[in-house]
């Protein structure tokens, strides 16, 4: 990982895209209130300027553009206006997404391709745009993926295939930034469920409305992980204990990972409500509500006690190295005997 140092968060210019709904606008707030200069994009016009009056009212400065991330000359307005306004920017945060849900067979192929247009091709679009300012003055990237980025979820399929992409990409762009010597730090933030309104807005090819399977943590969780990612140099992160057990069941125990997930997660992600009409999604078109909170009923748990361990403690990492290769040596030795 880069050994640049990124500035304090109140002497950063942070873009965020995404940023007039859930985690992008739980971001924006609290980086606000950090003393963070901000470039807000989103499709949303009238909730992004009503965002950026917020915080201008409460003593903040922001600007917003009303961009599409899946449209590269869009991306390019965002990173001009952050030039424009402020000279430059420290931080590119590629968080905006859609979700999907439904079987893989069900969906159609048009939405399948503005899916990736949208998860996939805006975090491109984003990194590569941003590369050309944090190259030459040095900075942070951070691509927003997923607990799927790296355990895949029945009925959740192809954006978890986004994710599964997104993470290669930035591991990939991570290595070749390594070699170059580019004082650029890429962090990939990995949440688990969030009650956010994801599933209120997600593609839904599914006869009822989807909701998450817990643990579920409030958006003000990912919002201090990307803080903290912004402040202080960081591979990955993930956002809840959950999302990263789930992942590590995977590595180790693949099937009886994937057969429990089957029967649980296909009848959890699934309410007896029916499904909402087929306008509520954004895959197309935009949603004016500036919202950061879902539906979700259950408990939301406010703080992720295994994230901020993992954040603010090296011995975690070191442990978890540790068990890694410790179950390496097991299943080694187990296959030799």
């Amino acid at each position: 990982m880069s050994s640049f140092q990124p500035k304090p968060l109140n002497e950063q210019v942070m873009v965020i895209t995404g940023a007039s709904s859930g985690i992008g606008l739980s971001t924006a707030r609290e980086a606000a209130r950090r003393g963070v200069r901000l470039v807000l994009a989103a499709r949303s016009t009238e909730a992004l300027h009503t965002l950026v009056e917020e915080i201008r009212r409460g003593g903040g400065q922001a600007v917003a553009v009303v961009a599409d991330v899946s449209q590269e000359a869009d991306v390019q307005r965002v990173a001009q206006q952050a030039i424009e306004t402020y000279g430059g920017f420290d931080t590119w945060v590629n968080n905006a997404g859609v979700g999907m849900y439904g079987k893989l067979e069900d969906a159609q192929e048009d939405d399948m391709r503005r899916l990736f247009d949208i998860n996939l091709w805006g975090v491109v679009h984003g990194s590569r745009i941003a590369l050309r300012q944090l190259k030459a003055h040095g900075g942070v990237l951070i691509n927003m993926g997923s607990v799927v980025s790296e355990q895949a979820i029945p009925l959740q399929g192809w954006y978890a295939a986004t994710k599964h992409a997104v993470k290669a990409f930035t591991d990939a762009l991570r290595m070749e930034l390594e070699h170059d010597g580019a004082p650029v730090v890429v962090t990939l933030i990995k949440p688990g469920p969030i009650d956010t309104p994801f599933p209120l807005n997600a593609q839904n090819d599914l006869p009822v409305k989807p909701k998450h399977v817990p643990p579920v943590y409030a958006p003000e969780t990912v919002a201090r992980a990307v803080l903290h990612a912004a402040s202080t140099p960081t591979r990955e992160l993930y956002v809840g204990g959950g999302g990263k057990g789930m992942a590590a069941l995977g590595t180790f125990a693949p099937g009886l990972t994937e057969r429990g997930m089957a029967a649980t997660v296909i009848p959890g992600m699934q309410t007896d409500e029916p499904a909402l009409p087929p306008n509520a999604s954004i895959l197309r078109h935009a949603t004016e509500n500036l919202r950061e909170r879902g539906d979700y009923p259950g408990m939301v748990q406010k703080i992720s006690l295994y994230t901020e361990a993992a954040a603010h403690s090296r011995l975690i990492g070191l442990g978890l190295l540790g068990l890694g290769l410790a179950a390496v040596a097991v299943r080694s030795i187990r296959h030799r005997a």
